[in-house]
């Protein structure tokens, strides 16, 4: 399995897009290398776990060919995970191509966005190469070749955000985006139907700061806590990749300082372009 990180930023990216502070300057000044753009995970070329405002500068970037993508797991409707606007290209005179319908999966958010997104300027010939699908929470279901199993995310009191554990050919992934420390129930789902991780992603928005189970996201502390748990109900073992992603610029995730992060936590920062075998 390959998972390849297109983005790896939070929502403002980093540099953030109208910040002046103290961090943004810096990372400014460091140059490209340092700038972040809002998240993105690829799979195998093929299955996109959300869709930011990004992903056209994705494509570019890093070679990435969406004629075809075929599958879209989105974690929830924020813009900065789900950009709808863009699938009204994706056919009539705006594309040629000959891949196959693509599958968006999400929450009934995620639907709602998607149909307001769209209702404009979708053409009735683009409609054909499109289907979006609702999930609930605590499904396990196949996409294409994949298993997924999909998992309550802590992040939103307005719709139920979506965690993913992802397995192909007995290699597992588990995205852990958007969300504070999960209920215990997270972690016994998972080890009740089987799932192990050969690479685990969290939120590390707040990086050295703890977010607790009252936030949004998550610090190192939380990841670490959430490490133990999945290591404890054994979804992980000590093979397992262990990344921290989905930086802010409230962090200030300079390569220097997440080396530290790296050392002190024995973990693996995610930068945007960074690929994974698994």
């Amino acid at each position: 399995m390959k998972i390849q990180f297109l983005g790896t930023s939070a929502a403002e990216g980093v540099p953030s897009v109208f910040c002046e502070c103290d961090n943004c300057k810096l990372i400014r000044s460091l140059g490209e290398s340092e700038f972040r753009t809002r998240a993105q995970v690829m799979i195998d070329d093929c299955l996109s776990i959300d869709f930011p405002p990004d992903a056209y500068y994705h494509s570019l970037k890093f070679g990435v060919d969406f004629s075809k993508l075929k599958y879209i797991l989105a974690t929830h409707s924020h813009m900065d995970h789900f950009y709808a606007h863009d699938f009204i290209l994706r056919g009539y005179k705006f594309a040629c191509f000959s891949g196959p319908c693509l599958e968006i999966y999400g929450n009934e958010e995620v639907k709602k966005v998607f149909d307001e997104c769209t209702a404009r300027e979708l053409k009735e010939d683009v409609k054909p190469n499109l289907k979006v699908e609702v999930l609930n929470p605590y499904e396990v279901l196949n996409v294409g070749k994949y298993k997924v199993i999909t998992l309550p995310a802590n992040h939103s009191k307005l719709e139920q955000a979506l965690l993913y554990y992802i397995e192909s050919e007995s290699k597992g992934y588990l995205h852990f985006y958007d969300t504070a420390q999960v209920d215990d129930d997270v972690f016994a789902f998972l080890k009740n139907h089987n799932a192990h991780a050969d690479l685990v992603c969290f939120d590390c928005t707040l990086l050295e700061r703890s977010g607790g189970k009252t936030a949004r996201h998550m610090g190192i502390a939380d990841n670490m806590i959430m490490k133990q748990k999945l290591f404890d109900c054994g979804i992980i073992d000590c093979k397992t990749k262990i990344v921290i992603s989905h930086f802010s610029h409230n962090a200030c995730p300079t390569t220097a300082r997440l080396k530290e992060t790296e050392k002190l936590y024995g973990v693996i920062s995610a930068f945007d372009g960074c690929v994974f075998e698994i």
